[in-house]
């Protein structure tokens, strides 16, 4: 993607630090938006665009572990690239296995700073498709009768038509054209790509969401 159609958001308490990196990346084109203090940052940050967040680990509001494990907790997936003057591998490998993109130490390499944005705001790219992508499903999900969410359960689950039938009290030919909805409706070519979409939709794992 453009690096251009990402923002990436600074967060570090030295504002020499932030003034920095965000030269250095508003050279490269990048939309830059820095913040000193994690409260700010929180108040101001809105998901209306594919961002990445270049955090800082050692604050003394809150540190970038923790702001890093609030934000997933508030369900934002914002991709992260750490920067420590005194990280360890530990404290890395934490933050890796939380969600985070890179781990880089400071003094930055440009290159490493700049390699590691763009993958960030990549992985933000491709959730946000992931998100649109949902979005439609429970749109198509939504548009289905509650009879026609019994079908795809079952079809989900990998019943036949005459099983489902007998489960539902019902004709093995009303299934059929139940079924044949179902399929249009959720926009589907295959049996498969029908069962790829419940899925997704968590059909069979629980019970089926009201959209």
């Amino acid at each position: 993607m453009n690096a251009a159609r990402g923002t990436v958001f600074l967060l570090d308490d030295e504002p020499r630090m932030v003034k920095a990196l965000t030269r250095l990346l508003t050279a490269e084109g990048f939309t830059v938006r820095g913040f000193t203090s994690a409260t700010t940052f929180l108040e101001s940050y809105r998901a209306d665009d594919v961002s990445c967040l270049v955090l800082d680990v050692a604050m003394p509001e809150l540190n970038g572990l923790d702001l890093q494990e609030r934000l997933t907790h508030g369900g934002i997936l914002l991709p992260i690239v750490f920067l420590t003057g005194h990280g360890d591998i530990p404290m890395s490998v934490q933050a890796v296995k939380a969600g985070a993109v890179d781990f880089l130490t400071k003094p930055v390499n440009h290159a490493d700073l700049l390699r590691a944005v763009r993958a960030a705001l990549q992985r933000a790219a491709e959730q946000r498709d992931v998100e649109t992508e949902m979005a439609v499903l429970r749109q198509q999900y939504a548009s289905l009768t509650p009879r026609e969410r019994e079908v795809m359960a079952h079809v989900v689950a990998g019943q036949l038509n005459k099983r489902i039938a007998g489960d539902l009290g019902t004709g093995e030919q009303t299934i059929k054209v139940h079924r044949a909805r179902v399929m249009e409706k959720m926009a589907v070519a295959s049996l498969a790509d029908l069962v790829r979409a419940g899925e997704r939709l968590g059909l069979g794992k629980r019970p089926p969401p009201e959209y």
